[in-house]
């Protein structure tokens, strides 16, 4: 399959390419040429399915024409080595719960399928090393980080921004050496991402060092996303809800939500989406007016979603082509600290279910928005110990760390401040 350039001004790719690439040459996103329809069949024996069975379908219907059917099935089962059960929250709202992988956080499953597909072509092409830079807010560099480490052949960078990620997350990708590290960037999320677009375009860059990203701006990284979105619905059907199923995803750089339009494009039986924000509203704002306006982003206790010019609204846009389109499949809404904490807090005392500040946002939206015919899932991206602090000052209890956070909180950090100058960081890569 080809894919072509969000921009346009851009030859069109192949699934290799594209990958190996992560941006196109004219600064825009990779979208496939065709999103397959899934069948009537599939749908209908989904719910008899296992989550590797399903996933490995749509795996098909993204990557078959370019991955043999046994690598790619392989690479399928390999990501999904663990479970995203759906759990019923109160009355007509579920949460699926993504945080049950080695970084406690959604972002796993795209993160574990990328760097599976990658080490593919890389073996495949006989390819030399390939480095990976990434941008984070909090989770994808600890899921990007483990997902890729000890892989041979690949080097992963992480920009994060300092003092901007919890200080769980911030163990979960600095205390790991061997081929994973960390770059403390004195600026915001934004910041980070925008250095990492630019090592993309400049030519002295890629002719010294092959570039790829790990950021939902790769393809095979937001695409596999769409697995659990399908899971999620075949849970649903045999609890017997096969109508009016609403999903909520509390959004940041539009990754998550984007992968899940996709599905739908592919048959998937989902009414709508809501795309939940914390006080960075840039798509909110674009829902009510038609307007796309970046601006600088706002921290919040959701820091995940921090994010002030989403990268994927360039593929909602091109998935639907208008704002009229958008609207029909998509509402917004946008919460502040204050709402989130209260949410948090009387979700907790009244159901006896803890939120992350994420998921919080995605509860509440549904509490609000969900009509009285609708089933609503709301994805809980994070297990609410990445945000101990937090989240206890919140609910007035101890949070039980896991014991997998507990194991990167004993490693000793690893970093490299930088300032968020693209020349510090260019002489720093060429200097590697």
């Amino acid at each position: 399959m080809k894919y072509y350039s969000t921009n346009k001004q851009a030859d069109k790719a192949t699934l290799q390419e594209a990958v190996v690439k992560g941006l196109a040459s004219d600064r825009g996103l990779f979208m496939p040429e065709v999103i397959k329809q899934l069948p009537a069949s599939f749908f209908d024996k989904m719910k008899d399915m296992s989550f590797q069975e399903i996933a490995y379908v749509v795996a098909d219907a993204f990557f078959g024409e370019d991955v043999d059917a046994e690598s790619l099935k392989k690479i399928v089962y390999d990501t999904l080595s663990f479970d995203v059960p759906l759990v019923h929250v109160n009355d007509h709202i579920f949460s699926l719960e993504l945080f049950h992988g080695p970084t406690l956080a959604f972002k796993d499953v795209g993160a574990r399928f990328m760097s599976r597909l990658l080490g593919y072509f890389i073996k495949k092409e006989g390819q030399k090393e390939v480095n990976v830079l990434v941008a984070t807010s909090g989770d994808t560099g600890s899921a990007v980080a483990n997902g890729f480490l000890g892989v041979e052949g690949i080097h992963v960078y992480v920009l994060y921004p300092k003092g901007k990620v919890s200080p769980i997350q911030e163990c979960q990708f600095t205390t790991l050496g061997k081929n994973i590290t960390a770059l403390e960037i004195d600026g915001v999320f934004d910041d980070c991402q925008a250095l990492v677009k630019s090592a993309f375009m400049d030519k002295d860059l890629n002719n010294h060092m092959k570039l790829t990203s790990a950021n939902s701006i790769n393809v095979a990284r937001f695409l596999p996303q769409a697995f659990y979105y399908f899971y999620a619905v075949a849970q649903l059907h045999k609890l017997g809800i096969k109508d009016n199923i609403v999903i909520c995803v509390p959004s940041g750089n539009f990754g998550n939500i984007t992968a899940g339009l996709f599905g739908k494009r592919m048959g998937m039986p989902v009414s709508r989406f809501i795309a939940a924000n914390n006080r960075n509203d840039i798509f909110f704002n674009y829902l009510k007016s038609g307007k796309y306006e970046p601006k600088p982003s706002v921290q919040t206790i959701a820091n995940a979603m921090d994010v002030g010019d989403p990268s994927n609204f360039a593929r909602v846009l091109a998935l639907y082509g208008s704002h009229e389109a958008i609207c029909k499949d998509i509402a917004g809404c946008t919460y502040t600290d204050e709402q989130i904490r209260e949410t948090l807090k009387n979700c907790y005392q009244q159901h006896k279910y803890l939120l992350d500040p994420h998921g919080a946002v995605g509860y509440r939206a549904l509490c609000e928005y969900l009509k009285p015919n609708e089933v609503g899932v709301f994805l809980e991206t994070a297990h609410p110990a990445k945000f101990k602090d937090t989240v206890e000052a919140i609910i007035g209890e101890p949070v039980v760390i896991p014991a997998k956070l507990q194991e990167f909180m004993k490693g000793k950090k690893q970093s490299i401040e930088l300032p968020k100058t693209f020349e510090t960081f260019k002489s720093y890569l060429m200097a590697q």
